[in-house]
């Protein structure tokens, strides 16, 4: 069974305005790399090779410009247009044919992940189908953020959207590992009182027939939304910091494709070769010579 990967890179950006009038939020640089990088590497290191980047009339064919067919990094990215943006479950709706009945990672096109088991769990979750999973992150004010109740094993009691009390210190993140039921559930998902085809409809529905489990990433780990100037700010910092300290880029999509095996030694060097000028294609070029 093959798992495919979709990317919400689609919504207006209002909150980084006036930036995002001009581009798309997801095209915005996270330090040294476009945002969309950082989604696009988590899929990549769940070993997920067919992708779909779902995002505006507007954006899409930049989105195609830019990242082309994939085989540039060993893998196939296809274009799944959003007319209006009408809630994350709708993801799984326009996506329809490009599933085609297999199981999916949806990964929000803001968000950033960082651990050093995080490879670990993403292709653990990859390869279950019998259960469903959602990746929590442990934050300082669960008040914020939409909350889950934890049992044993990781299984789900609850899920809250900002509650006044929390039951848990676990955050919701935009990673989801839903199985070949995810459309047809997403289809039957009425809209919210502001309008949206809301993915918390979707868990709660993989929640009550017992099919979602929870990976939590507790100390060590990083989780950024960068909806806004402030957390983008700070999820720079985070990047430049661990790649100064440590010598090792964060989402470099190259280096995952050739440790993968997806791209070989010539392909990474014309690749390398093209960026030579900057820091990340110096990167590339170090990689062939270890």
């Amino acid at each position: 069974m093959v798992r495919k990967g979709l990317v919400l890179a689609g919504g207006s950006g209002s909150r980084l305005y006036p930036v995002t009038e001009i581009i798309s939020k997801q095209m915005a640089p996270v330090y040294d790399k476009p945002m969309i990088y950082y989604p696009l590497s988590v899929l990549f290191l769940a070993g997920i090779r067919e992708i779909a980047i779902i995002s505006t009339p507007h954006h899409l064919a930049l989105y195609k410009s830019f990242l082309g067919d994939g085989s540039r990094f060993g893998v196939k990215f296809e274009y799944i247009l959003q007319p209006s943006p009408d809630g994350l479950a709708q993801s799984y709706i326009l996506s329809e044919k490009f599933l085609d009945g297999s199981p999916s990672a949806l990964v929000l096109g803001d968000n950033i992940f960082f651990g050093h088991s995080l490879p670990n769990m993403l292709m653990e979750a990859s390869e279950t189908f019998s259960l469903s999973t959602l990746f929590c992150a442990q934050v300082s004010d669960p008040r914020r953020f939409g909350i889950i109740e934890l049992g044993e094993n990781g299984k789900i009691i609850s899920i809250e959207e900002k509650p006044e009390s929390p039951k848990s210190p676990y955050a919701v993140t935009g990673l989801y590992f839903l199985d070949d039921q995810a459309v047809d559930i997403a289809k039957s998902v009425r809209p919210s009182e502001r309008g949206e085809l809301e993915i918390t409809s979707v868990l709660n529905t993989y929640m009550e027939n017992g099919k979602l489990q929870a990976k939590t990433m507790k100390r060590g780990f990083a989780w950024f939304d960068t909806g806004t100037h402030a957390s983008l700010l700070k999820a720079s910092n985070f990047v430049e910091t661990i790649q100064t300290q440590q010598g090792l880029m964060i989402a470099c999509l190259e280096e995952i494709s050739f440790n993968n095996g997806w791209l070989s030694e010539s392909e990474l060097s014309v690749i390398a070769k093209r960026y030579s000028k900057s820091q990340y294609g110096r990167y590339l070029q170090g990689l062939l010579k270890k």
